[in-house]
């Protein structure tokens, strides 16, 4: 390692940093970029700054949106349900169930889950923005599209705590969706099913 450029050892170190990526997938991304076109290259590093610099947070739901658009494409469109919100962990999983073409209702994205392990209580994420959108629109069901797992039914548990002296129906996604597994990585089929059946907590 020690043998390489410092800017190969580098780009290898930022690969990965990311999640999913090895030291050998790393190298692997790095060695194809040295041989790439070096349009692709340049696309690559434009995409990343562009990422960070031209994105932000939806101000009602805190979906993923343009900066120059504080409300995201979702929450503006007069072709969805305005009575039902679906709450979920992260944007991915925005994605995720958009894919399904099986939901046609507004989001809340929590921008994680409870964990006293890690220090995530209610104040650090969108709990309090999510309470007060229900007091003051009309909604008539808040789906719970936590992730199946032990954090994920922990914040559902605790949002529906929170949410049912307002009267509004809730529901939580079925379990057609494995424990312990992400949103993100479920098939259409299965998601749908899930939104299908989901079920009244009680």
């Amino acid at each position: 390692m020690r043998t390489l450029p410092e800017p190969v050892r580098n780009l290898i170190d930022a690969f990965a940093r990311l999640p999913g990526i090895g030291p050998k997938t790393a190298s692997r991304l790095t060695f194809y970029l040295l041989r790439a076109p070096e349009d692709l290259a340049n696309n690559l590093s434009q995409a990343l700054i562009g990422i960070k610099a031209d994105t932000g947070l939806c101000e009602v739901c805190f979906n993923i949106t343009h900066k120059d658009r504080p409300t995201c494409e979702i929450c503006t469109s007069p072709q969805r349900d305005r009575l039902t919100l679906c709450v979920v962990e992260e944007p991915l999983d925005v994605l995720a169930i958009e894919k399904t073409a099986g939901y046609n209702g507004l989001y809340h994205v929590l921008q994680g889950v409870l964990s006293p392990i890690e220090g995530i209580g209610p104040e650090d994420l969108k709990i309090e923005a999510l309470i007060k959108r229900l007091q003051s629109q009309d909604f008539k069901e808040v789906i719970l599209a936590t992730n199946p797992s032990m954090e994920g039914d922990a914040t559902a548990m605790y949002l529906h705590e929170q949410i049912a002296p307002l009267g509004i129906r809730v529901t939580r996604l079925a379990r057609g969706l494995p424990v312990g597994g992400d949103l993100e990585y479920a098939d259409q089929n299965t998601l749908l099913r899930a939104l299908a059946g989901r079920e009244n907590l009680e």
